[in-house]
């Protein structure tokens, strides 16, 4: 199974409609899921994602950065 981490903070308002957009997608994918991961909770993530997020990394280690929409999300998700 291919696990997504979404990175991104509790009191950010595009993580959450990057969280949004993620579940919808994974719901329709097979053999995939996600975790959210808060970079606030860690200083090296923080100071690598705090610019970027939400920031959705793919389990070979790509990413896709906001803003991404449902059809770039689809085909990050698939490949």
């Amino acid at each position: 199974m291919k696990i997504f981490r979404l990175y991104g903070t509790s009191a950010c308002h595009l993580c959450e409609t990057a969280a949004g957009m993620v579940t919808e997608q994974i719901a329709a994918a097979q053999g995939a899921d996600f975790e959210e991961v808060d970079i606030s909770e860690s200083e090296v993530l923080f100071e690598s994602y705090s610019l970027r997020i939400p920031v959705l990394q793919h389990p070979d280690n790509r990413e896709l950065s906001w803003p991404f929409t449902p059809s770039q999300l689809q085909a990050f998700l698939s490949s």
